[in-house]
């Protein structure tokens, strides 16, 4: 009887250790602490999008130049423009802290600012072309790069929205009290901000 007193005792005592855990997990988790890491995951896998976009817009432009040199090669200070734009924005090197590197971030942004301003400038001096305007391959890439600022345009709002809920979480209760307990090596992310170009860019209907 005493060994089975024993056993039930333990069996008694493991049964709470297991439901005590069980309801500090419960707890911890409702209180928020995967908060910050889900959130941070989610504004990356964001800005994976952004990037996406962004390496579509270079893509199309190169055959977007090409074909718009073969109806005005004398247009060459915008098409040059443009190159330099493209080549500029492509080949900077995006350091894996970019997302907490406001030095970086900006000099991104400025670079893909750049080179929006610059396609915009292009698409003005089209408007001059009307042979260009009716070349298939041109109404083509026309419609890809519309498609493509407009994808631009939702990956940038979708990362906006991500970083501002992971910046509200640690800013705030409980948020605050887990960055400063367990996430103290997590950053604030940084935002997107109007361009200088942006501003001053040509407005162009596709």
């Amino acid at each position: 009887m005493t060994f089975l007193s024993n056993l039930s005792t333990k069996f008694q005592i493991n049964v709470k250790k297991i439901a005590v855990l069980t309801m500090a997990g419960l707890l911890l988790t409702s209180c928020g602490i995967n908060n910050i890491p889900s959130l941070e995951e989610e504004a990356k896998a964001q800005w994976g999008q952004v990037l996406n976009q962004y390496q579509r817009r270079a893509d199309l432009i190169p055959n977007l130049v090409a074909t718009v040199k073969g109806y005005a090669a004398h247009e060459q200070e915008t098409l040059t423009q443009v190159i330099e734009a493209r080549a500029k924005a492509t080949q900077m090197s995006i350091p894996k802290d970019i997302l907490n590197n406001p030095a970086a971030f900006t000099q991104f942004q400025a670079n893909q600012g750049s080179l929006g301003a610059a396609l915009g400038k292009l698409m003005v001096v089209v408007e001059k072309y009307p042979d260009l305007k009716a070349d298939k391959n041109f109404l083509t890439l026309q419609a890809q790069l519309e498609g493509t600022e407009n994808r631009i345009s939702v990956a940038r709002r979708d990362y906006i929205i991500a970083v501002k809920n992971f910046n509200t979480e640690i800013k705030t209760f409980p948020g605050r009290i887990w960055h400063n307990v367990m996430y103290s090596d997590t950053e604030y992310m940084q935002q997107f901000e109007i361009a200088t170009e942006a501003k001053t860019a040509p407005k162009v209907t596709f």
